[in-house]
């Protein structure tokens, strides 16, 4: 990479993208103390994780079309300044509407910086250096997930809670200077591409809906479910009619395809379970530090990343169906270690189920990615990676609404239990013998 300019633009780029896996597992170990500082409860806080899920799994997948429409120069810099401006916001909310609010423009920027910025990497660069360079984004974007919860105890240690959110003003003020010095213009699509705002929308009214009537049970009643019913029948009846819908249910005609995504959905289930319920039974119920938290999320983050890094040979070598079985086979053995941590609430015990439970959540992922993709038409792999992203969050999503009811952590647990052995039951579907059927099926 000799071109001065070259490495900028790579600086700035990855700089802002970096930020954003970064703030996804950074304000896990900070729930507890934000919500004694707003004086609100942990289901309630729980909504700052929930809405950043929820806005990356509806804005993601048509973010991408955007920057073929306005340019991706344009929307990484637009997903950037939104992602700084909602930064510093998050830091002057006094309350937790607005810290809910300002959380979600955050998420929105980042939605829509992500998928450019993938864009913009595979413009700039040579083609001969496209694959290490992404392999340098892949490693960087995993690093920030694990280094996240280790950041944000020290932090919240030294600063409080508000520190979290100010320690993204001079990296994402630094990459939005640079990229608007240095990135090239890029060219916008003629006719332009098919946006499903709408669908996205419905989606995103939807998955809020949802997630509202269950976590809080007095919103529950006749009326909600008609809305409810309803904002799925006008999603279902638009995605039909869409040219370029943000889900084509044709593909889900494949077996492979639908277990792909399935997987993944409760992978990340059981993934995010782990980041957002550690932090308060460490804290509320041993008496952990946030500063020992950070460094047990760590180990369980890291361990994800690095085996999520190798995952992609060993996939190779052992065949992606097998590689996701072991994967969904060494969750379900941590999470019987973690119902042992009711008898061995010691540092080392903890930090060791932690370990084994960040290898299961990571060595599946590049599978399932892997298999989502292969499972379709090449013409429709732009689609069927959207929805795989959908469905990352959408698991995520859920892990954050079964925190939120189940107040016995044991029932937690034993919950994901059943999680991971639903996880090795859509495992079987991962075979490629009746792919070429099944799309021959869903043309």
């Amino acid at each position: 990479m000799g071109n001065p300019n070259e490495r900028l633009i790579l600086t700035s780029i990855l700089t802002g993208t970096f930020l954003v896996p970064v703030n996804s597992t950074m304000i896990a170990v900070g729930l507890p103390t934000i919500a004694d500082s707003l004086g609100v409860t942990l289901t309630q806080v729980s909504w700052v994780i929930t809405i950043y899920l929820i806005v990356m799994a509806t804005i993601q997948p048509i973010a991408g079309k955007l920057g073929d429409l306005y340019g991706k120069r344009n929307m990484f810099l637009l997903g950037m300044l939104l992602f700084l401006v909602a930064a510093a916001a998050c830091i002057m909310s006094f309350n937790l509407l607005w810290l809910i609010l300002f959380r979600a423009l955050q998420a929105i920027g980042g939605a829509i910086a992500s998928p450019n910025a993938s864009a913009l990497i595979r413009e700039v660069v040579p083609k001969e250096k496209l694959g290490r360079t992404f392999g340098t984004f892949g490693l960087l974007m995993g690093l920030g997930a694990a280094i996240g919860p280790l950041v944000g105890s020290v932090l919240i240690g030294a600063w409080g809670w508000t520190s979290i959110f100010w320690i993204n003003i001079p990296f994402a003020l630094f990459s939005l200077l640079l990229a608007a010095r240095y990135l090239p213009k890029s060219r916008k699509q003629a006719g332009g591409a098919a946006l499903d705002i709408p669908g996205s929308l419905y989606l995103t009214a939807g998955l809020t809906l949802f997630t509202l009537a269950v976590t809080h049970p007095k919103l529950m009643n006749v009326w909600t479910i008609a809305i409810l019913a309803l904002t799925v029948f006008l999603f279902i009846w638009q995605e039909r009619r869409c040219r370029e819908p943000l889900i084509q249910f044709t593909l889900f005609k494949i077996r492979m395809f639908t277990s792909a995504n399935v997987a993944i959905l409760l992978s990340n289930a059981i993934m995010y379970s782990t980041i957002l319920v550690m932090p308060v039974l460490l804290q509320n119920e041993y008496g952990y530090s946030v500063q020992r938290v950070g460094i047990l999320l760590f180990i369980f983050s890291f361990a994800m990343s690095a085996c999520s890094w190798f995952g992609g040979t060993l996939s190779e070598r052992l065949g992606k169906k097998r590689l996701v079985l072991l994967s969904f086979a060494i969750s379900f053995a941590a999470l019987l270690g973690f119902l042992g941590i009711y008898w061995y609430p010691t540092f080392p015990y903890i930090a060791l189920v932690l370990l084994v439970g960040g290898i299961g959540s990571g060595m599946g992922t590049p599978s399932m990615q892997t298999a989502s993709l292969q499972a379709v038409p090449k013409d429709v792999s732009g689609v069927a990676s959207g929805i795989f992203s959908t469905f990352r969050y959408i698991g995520g999503m859920a892990a954050s609404v079964m925190v939120s009811l189940f107040i016995d952590y044991h029932e937690l647990f034993y919950s994901l239990l059943a999680v991971a052995l639903a996880g090795l039951l859509v495992s079987g579907g991962l075979s490629e013998r009746r792919v070429a059927s099944d799309q021959a099926g869903a043309a």
